[in-house]
């Protein structure tokens, strides 16, 4: 028997859900690098008003409805199972809903600029990624079944016959999954859980922190564990085994690297300071009607993508053309680029945000610009593209 468990002696897993809380079991491959999982499962209490005679408190009646919310905190990693989904995919796909695009590596026939021909069809579709080298791009349009525009120029050209990198391109659509997430523990003795029917609410990214991070919350069907399980829950006969522990091989990316381009015409930036990618799902689970006692699917609501950063300010024309596009209300594309290695890298491509004018920050010896949340949009289901190589 431990004297305490430690907070370090603990795993998560994520898998997606096939139907509304029924509990898919994790594998090794499932296993993310997690900083913390939060999980608040707390009963509905509705005051009771009826008159007893005294000051005590009445009871809350057995079958109350119960709510279970979460926050998840990752770091992102390499890609080490290339060709597979990254182990935080079915969290990824939980806050987007559209299956993953994934592109084994075409090799290229000519290159122009930012326009990517090909010798055969190249089966890309407009948003998703394409690597080459270091770099990671999204095809911004597609010209013929032959040809792509990307959203900026390869620093690296690729010379004909290059292969690409393999890719995978998260997007979104109009359903969201529902997610299994574990939460194990050692000794195997310690209370072990399990959140089913998570959905996805909300997922942010940050950009230059110590290192890349992305954050998941929401709500829950219901929380399970060892110690209180009975047969039936989430459609399970008995709790599900944590998978056989690996050896934890993974690398985690510093936060500073990476690459960003802004602009109508991109250009690159190198004066970024901060930055948090959001995404807001408004989720309703389905918890308030009469005859249910806990929540019963997942609606998702109007999408809410945006994204909030500073940077310094410069007397260039991209700087300039960045401020003009705020104070008209002229929608911009913002790339974000994580890591600068093959496998270890992170693409988020935004192709039409409004942004907001900035604050000028003086209090620091160098003026800063500060713009506040700026709302990404779209036409359907395109504000927003994910994806790594």
């Amino acid at each position: 028997m431990a004297c305490y468990i430690s907070s370090n002696q603990n795993r998560f897993y994520a898998t997606l859900e096939s139907s509304f809380g029924a509990v898919v079991e994790a594998t090794a491959d499932n296993r993310i690098p997690a900083i913390r999982l939060g999980i608040q499962h707390e009963t509905v209490q509705g005051p009771r008003r009826d008159k007893t005679g005294s000051r005590t408190r009445s009871g809350i009646p057995s079958g109350a409805r119960t709510r279970t919310q979460y926050q998840l905190e990752t770091y992102m990693t390499n890609w080490g199972n290339i060709g597979a989904e990254p182990s935080y995919g079915p969290l990824i796909r939980g806050a987007l809903g559209a299956a993953p695009l994934l592109d084994t590596g075409k090799s290229v026939s000519s290159v122009s600029g930012s326009t990517l021909t090909f010798g055969a069809a190249h089966g890309f579709a407009p948003g998703q990624a394409v690597s080459f080298g270091g770099e990671i791009r999204f095809v911004a349009a597609v010209v013929n079944v032959n040809t792509v525009e990307l959203n900026a120029p390869f620093s690296l050209t690729p010379s004909g016959g290059s292969p690409l990198n393999p890719t995978i391109t998260y997007g979104p659509a109009t359903q969201l999954p529902s997610v299994s997430i574990y939460d194990y523990w050692s000794p195997g003795t310690a209370v072990q859980r399990v959140l089913s029917g998570a959905g996805v609410d909300r997922m942010k990214i940050k950009v230059n922190a110590d290192y890349h991070e992305f954050e998941f919350a929401g709500d829950a069907k219901d929380l399970i564990d060892s110690a209180s399980f009975a047969s039936g829950l989430a459609g399970l006969s008995a709790f599900p085994p944590e998978p056989v522990i690996a050896g934890v091989d993974y690398n985690v990316i510093p936060g500073h690297i990476g690459q960003v381009w802004i602009g109508a015409a991109p250009s690159q930036f190198f004066t970024l300071t901060e930055a948090e990618i959001e995404i807001k799902n408004n989720v309703d689970m389905r918890k308030r009607e009469f005859g249910y006692g806990g929540p019963t699917c997942i609606a998702a609501g109007e999408r809410e993508v945006g994204i909030k950063f500073r940077l310094y300010e410069k007397d260039d024309a991209a700087t300039i053309g960045l401020y003009q596009a705020a104070k008209n209300r002229t929608p911009i594309s913002i790339m974000i680029q994580l890591g600068q290695s093959a496998g270890q890298l992170c693409g988020i491509y935004l192709p039409g945000v409004v942004p907001e004018v900035p604050e000028f920050d003086d209090r620091q010896p160098r003026l800063e610009w500060n713009f506040s949340l700026s709302a990404a949009q779209g036409s359907a289901d395109d504000e927003i593209q994910i994806a790594f190589a």
